[in-house]
């Protein structure tokens, strides 16, 4: 007959008397470590809608689509959790590295309706003046002209922006069919300004 080892006796005894490792969750709230990967989240004030974190999520759980409206276009991101594998890919290729954060929340069982599991936010976009096709939401093109500073002024359509934001700009020519010289000044989109650099 095989007695048993004394290092097997003892940490039968220690966990006697230890607490358990597993937790009584869902009847407790149980509390992740910090370091812990759940639910991204979409942070409205930070971010600028740039779909960076749409490009490199490898489940398809991030998407986008762009709307037209009575007011003008808007781009809708959405963030879809029961698909998401919580990867932090999003987080770490965020432009603002705040526009999406991963929280430490990790349930996300429901027992009827699986389309209560996503977040969606809205952008306004910035419409070329010439052809009325949407260039880039608005927040994205005044972060940028915040992050460039003085450089900003080398690109006219931020200048345009920025002026128009400020309200110290007309609108030059809106509505013209023919392209000039003038609208290099204007907000315009990369395809309408190589027409009006060959025209002009």
């Amino acid at each position: 007959m095989k007695y048993p080892k004394l290092r097997e006796i003892k940490e039968a005894v220690k966990a006697l008397l230890s607490k358990p490792y597993t937790t009584k969750f869902p009847y407790q709230k149980h509390i992740p470590y910090p370091s812990f990967r759940g639910k991204p989240y979409f942070h409205e004030n930070d971010c600028v809608g740039c779909t960076a974190c749409v490009n490199v999520c490898p489940t398809g759980a991030l998407s986008f689509k762009e709307v037209k409206s009575d007011s003008g276009y808007k781009r809708i991101l959405k963030v879809r959790w029961d698909i998401c594998i919580e990867c932090g890919q999003c987080q770490l290729h965020c432009l603002t590295e705040k526009g999406i954060i991963l929280s430490n929340e990790f349930d996300i069982s429901v027992t009827e309706n699986r389309g209560q599991l996503f977040q969606i936010i809205e952008k306004e976009l910035s419409v070329c003046e010439i052809c009325e096709k949407p260039i880039a939401p608005l927040e994205h093109i005044f972060w940028t002209i915040n992050k460039l500073g003085p450089l900003s002024v080398s690109n006219t359509s931020l200048i345009s922006l920025h002026q128009k934001k400020l309200l110290v700009r007309d609108d030059l020519g809106k509505g013209e069919e023919k392209i000039f010289r003038y609208d290099r000044f204007r907000i315009i989109c990369p395809h309408c300004r190589r027409k009006v650099v060959i025209t002009s």
